[in-house]
């Protein structure tokens, strides 16, 4: 992929500066040419892989830049602007003037503990507001971490989440694993389903870095150091620098848990902790790149809404005061043919209390709407939102049709899906295993392809929730049904074997 110094894309942005690059894209610093502002831009040329990947590739783009674009955050590069032109896409940032983590870390040695809570409090703040999304970054380390010159800190490529979804975190063809293997937290190595507990994973490494100057685990090869990971405590810090506070300490072992249940239930905790050895209010010493700044002037993360129902916020797009129904839902129709999502969801949340009144609440033409409303919410990845829609639809069928509905059981489905993507992994398994034999039982649901997924993703949440016998032994025994059904080269059969290849090594 050749682009040159000087090109404009989009008629509005020239391209100054390449300061990333990748098989399929290119970051580069550049210049909006109509606000008069140094902006970031990255470029993806899908057509560089083949088939269907490409397809999936801009899929994924798409979502990454809606998804992106809706965490308002200042802790965040901020999504100016996305597109394609000719066979590229492109994504606009917030260009960020300051160095990253990992060379402020190498400028500063030692670094001072101080710094390093003020970096990670700073962080905590912005997991808080990336949970409650909900997205799991997934590759949180130094190199995406960048100290402004007032001392705030901003994370990047927050894409990475944004594109990726528990479905596409596994080992890659090669059999290495997604991310960088030295911040990777066990369970997202080995496959299994990811939510916040994975980046306070990553966090605690990264803080390990901050304050050791090293990782906790490092390593010739990924299998090396996944295998430390699993196996082998870290390095306490006091040992290497005794003037690290114990509470501090036991803070970052605690991140470093292998069990994720182990570890500090959110980042909103993690962050209270942290408060506790912030420093004092005082007046900034004005030296640029000191992240203890912000905290002279304190600010902290919104409240943990993971533990309270999220508000329903105000619909966007405008909507009469007596809506058309019928408009409406034709409306809604354009949108998502034109991708527009998030304007989709504002139009049936706002058209359903309408709806009730004209039609009655058990409706079919209510029914209808609620199951659109919550299918889209769960394609804006709104899944706190969409979670409790979707358990009232399914016990509602259920009340109706019986606890062996296929749709019903099909809602329920869904919702743990909103479970697993919500970071709650033990919920998410019961609501699983509680389905499996509907699916399992010819005379009811039957389906041996959705009781296959339902059965390979119980594998990965036991990888989660650390019991690694219990997920190989599962994975093991969905093999051999999945080759007698599907034959051994299907690519789920393919997917599992690379799993159990790799457990086995780990184990061994």
């Amino acid at each position: 992929m050749t682009v040159a110094t000087g090109r404009v894309v989009a008629d509005r942005y020239e391209l100054s500066t390449l300061i990333g690059q990748g098989g399929m894209g290119q970051v580069w610093t550049a210049y909006d040419r109509r606000l008069d502002r140094r902006v970031a831009v990255k470029l993806l040329r899908p057509d560089k892989v083949a088939g269907q990947e490409a397809d999936e590739l801009r899929r994924r783009f798409v979502r990454e830049c809606r998804v992106t674009a809706q965490v308002d955050h200042p802790g965040l590069v901020t999504v100016h602007d996305a597109g394609s032109e000719g066979e590229e896409l492109f994504l606009v940032m917030q260009y960020v003037d300051g160095a990253d983590l990992s060379d402020h870390l190498a400028e500063h040695d030692p670094y001072p503990w101080q710094w390093a809570v003020a970096v990670a409090a700073q962080l905590c703040a912005v997991l808080s507001a990336v949970h409650a999304v909900p997205i799991v970054h997934r590759d949180l380390k130094p190199r995406n971490v960048m100290v402004k010159q007032d001392g705030t800190v901003t994370v990047l490529d927050l894409g990475v989440a944004s594109v990726m979804d528990s479905d596409t975190t596994r080992l890659t063809h090669t059999g290495s694993p997604i991310g960088s293997p030295a911040y990777m937290a066990p369970e997202q190595a080995m496959g299994g389903a990811v939510g916040p507990y994975t980046d306070l994973y990553a966090l605690g490494v990264l803080m390990h870095e901050l304050l050791s100057g090293d990782v906790p685990f490092a390593g010739s090869t990924a299998l090396g150091v996944l295998h430390r990971h699993l196996y082998e405590p870290p390095l306490p810090v006091r040992r290497i620098r005794p003037e690290v506070p114990e509470a501090l300490e036991a803070l970052v072992l605690r991140l470093l848990a292998k069990d994720p249940q182990h570890r500090p239930a959110s980042a909103q905790e993690v962050y209270e902790h942290l408060e506790l050895l912030l420093p004092a209010r005082g007046t900034p010493t004005g030296a640029p790149l000191d992240p203890t700044r912000p905290f002279l002037r304190p600010h902290a993360p919104w409240p943990d809404r993971a533990r309270t129902p999220a508000p329903q916020p105000a619909p966007v797009a405008a909507v009469p005061d007596k809506p058309d129904v019928a408009a409406a839902v034709d409306e809604v129709k354009r949108l998502l043919g034109e991708g527009r999502i998030t304007q989709a969801v504002d139009i049936l949340g706002a058209i359903l209390p309408t709806a009730a009144s004209q039609h009655g609440e058990h409706s079919p033409v209510v029914r209808t709407l609620r199951k659109q409303y919550a299918a889209t919410l769960m394609d804006d990845g709104q899944y706190r939102r969409a979670l409790p829609e979707l358990r009232r639809l399914a016990d509602e069928r259920a009340a109706e049709a019986g606890h062996a509905d296929p749709q019903s059981l099909r809602f329920r489905f869904d919702a743990a899906q909103c479970l697993e993507q919500l970071g709650e992994p033990a919920a998410a398994l019961a609501e699983y295993r509680a389905l499996l034999p509907y699916y399992e039982n010819q005379y009811v649901a039957g389906d041996p392809e959705l009781a296959h997924d339902v059965r390979r993703r119980i594998g990965h949440l036991l990888l989660a929730l650390g019991d690694r016998a219990a997920a190989h032994d599962t994975l093991a025994r969905l093999l051999v049904d999945v080759e007698r059904l599907r034959g051994p080269v299907h690519p789920l059969a393919a997917d599992i074997r690379r799993t159990l290849q790799w457990l086995g090594q780990v184990r061994g």
